[in-house]
């Protein structure tokens, strides 16, 4: 079947596929391309030289391969050396392009099959032949996606074991690919983070009171009230401690006597503690009466060391 108008019918993809979204030459993009060239035949043929026109479509399997079929026609543009007449005729092609480089000039070498049909050269049956095709060329990209192209093909027919050359240009429009991605502009680094404050350096603080009483009495003698003070002024100072307050006795008496004997001792230096403002709730007031001996309740010496109160508080102060 010949094939009519083929040149109309590339030109108009051409002009259908610039009204789609394009974009530039890459990996999944497509090219539709319409072109002439100069065939130059061999001697054995008989006939004169002629003019292919048609057009192609292919598809980047890369950004730099491009696998692309053309059909093309040679209507009334051949003539028989014999008899003078013009001849009709199709070239189809199926070649792997690649491509040089990333710019606007891309040249480019190609390869792949070709098949031919001559109708009645010389009065003969159909030519049809064959091909295996080689090429160089170059394409510029005037935009990223409309270029233009001049190359030179040769082609050996596998039936006639001849060579024969074409020359030719081309242009076309180039879409569908995938959009590069715009660049994404950094956003600024972050200020370095303060660098952390060093936790304070602690260390803990405790306070004794130890005071000592006549015997068989419960209230405290003049000497240990500053001990008391100092002991309430520092809990007012560091309002979360709470202490208890432990009364003691020696063995002289009976232990129910000695127990509620310490008791009062206890209570005696508590209330001292809470007339100095500390609040009651914090501090607890125990007797023991002799069970506790810290010295030998058989001496006077012993004994006394025996008759006390003792309390102390403990906690942790910042190191300045």
């Amino acid at each position: 079947m010949k094939l009519k108008n083929t040149l109309g019918i590339v030109v108009g993809a051409v002009i259908a596929a610039s009204t789609m979204p394009v974009m530039a030459q890459g990996a999944g993009s497509v090219e539709v391309e319409a072109f002439a060239k100069r065939y130059f035949t061999d001697s054995y043929r008989d006939m004169s030289d002629g003019t292919l026109v048609g057009g192609g479509i292919g598809t980047f399997l890369t950004d730099d391969v491009l696998l692309n079929v053309n059909l093309g026609t040679y209507r009334d543009s051949l003539e028989s050396d014999l008899t003078g007449e013009d001849i009709d005729g199709r070239l189809m092609t199926l070649e792997a392009i690649y491509h040089f480089g990333e710019g606007a000039i891309r040249p480019y070498v190609s390869g792949g099959f070709g098949h031919q049909e001559l109708d009645g050269l010389g009065g003969s049956s159909d030519d049809r032949t064959t091909m295996a095709l080689v090429g160089v060329g170059v394409k510029n990209y005037l935009s990223d996606n409309f270029y233009v192209k001049a190359g030179v093909d040769g082609m050996y027919g596998f039936d006639t074991s001849n060579t024969e050359w074409m020359a030719g240009v081309g242009m076309g429009l180039n879409f569908g690919g995938a959009v590069a991605p715009a660049p994404v502009a950094q956003a600024p680094a972050p200020a370095p983070a303060p660098a952390p404050t060093p936790a304070p350096e602690m260390q803990n603080v405790r306070v004794e009171l130890d005071v000592k009483f006549d015997f068989d009495k419960a209230s405290i003698r003049p000497e240990y009230r500053d001990d008391i003070n100092s002991l309430a002024d520092f809990m007012k100072t560091y309002p979360s401690v709470t202490t208890t307050v432990e009364g003691h006795t020696d063995s002289v008496g009976s232990d129910a006597y000695n127990k509620d004997l310490s008791q009062r001792r206890a209570a005696s230096v508590r209330q001292a503690l809470v007339n100095e403002g500390v609040d009651a709730s914090r501090i607890d007031a125990m007797g023991y009466g002799e069970e506790r001996p810290i010295a030998d309740n058989a001496t006077d010496a012993g004994r006394q060391m025996n008759r006390r109160v003792e309390a102390d508080v403990e906690t942790q102060v910042e190191v300045r």
